[in-house]
């Protein structure tokens, strides 16, 4: 496939479609952090739980995934290329001295130019009914206080249609719902801005509190709900 990405099912035109940009927490043989290892089982490095979830969507719910192959330390997918923080230096308060003073165009061209290209052409070969960002959220960010209750956020930016659907459906099922918290999608919404509100199309873009993904259980059990919940969004968007 890609050192960039991997791409799980087949899409379909008019099915739901899933993507996932901080799924992976792996860092190439050839590129050295500088940073214990323990922090690249860490929020920093992957979006705990996703890749889980995406490949129990795919293979249960037949919701085909673009999921990315590298950890977000190495490239982030979820930026502009012109971001500072695409290749960052520090995250949460943990410096990262591999990325000061990197080629950032060799990492542009090597995993973001490659993820996305792959992730436009996937998506306008299948022309999905709705697509679906799949990220996670730490409880407690180390650099400030704040309090994070929120079991699920959805994210958008100028598009809401299907945030406007999700949001009361996710709190019928008994789940603290963050409206574009907790952070919003108007502020951080590379990918969906791009492949998504770029072209129309409509996306729920979600945000699962990572100790409520620790297990294969709730693994299982979240896939389930996403896919019942998009599944109804996409029903009311048609």
């Amino acid at each position: 496939m890609s050192e960039a990405f991997r791409q799980l099912g087949t899409a379909t035109p008019g099915g739901i479609v899933c993507t996932a940009d901080h799924a992976s927490n792996h860092v190439p043989v050839d590129i050295a952090l500088g940073i214990p290892e323990h922090l690249l089982n860490e929020h920093i490095a992957i979006d705990i739980g996703t890749a889980a979830i995406a490949e129990t969507l795919a293979r249960n719910d037949a919701i085909p995934a673009h999921i990315a192959a590298v950890s977000r330390l190495v490239c982030d997918f979820n930026r502009e290329e012109t971001a500072p923080g695409l290749v960052p230096e520090a995250s949460d308060g943990h410096p990262v001295p591999g990325n000061v003073g990197v080629d950032r165009e060799g990492r542009l061209d090597r995993f973001h130019r490659l993820y996305h290209t792959a992730l436009s052409d996937w998506l306008a070969a299948a022309q999905p009914a709705l697509i679906l960002s799949l990220h996670s959220f730490t409880p407690h960010l180390a650099s400030r206080e704040e309090p994070r209750p929120w079991q699920i956020g959805v994210l958008y930016n100028q598009d809401d249609r299907a945030a406007r659907i999700a949001i009361p459906l996710l709190a019928a099922e008994g789940l603290n719902v963050g409206d574009n918290l907790p952070y919003s999608g108007r502020d951080l919404n590379y990918t969906m801005n791009r492949h998504a509100e770029g072209h129309g199309r409509p996306y729920l873009g979600v945000e699962l509190r990572q100790d409520l993904v620790q297990t294969p259980e709730s693994h299982h059990r979240w896939a389930a709900l996403l896919a019942n919940i998009a599944q109804r969004v996409a029903s009311a968007l048609a």
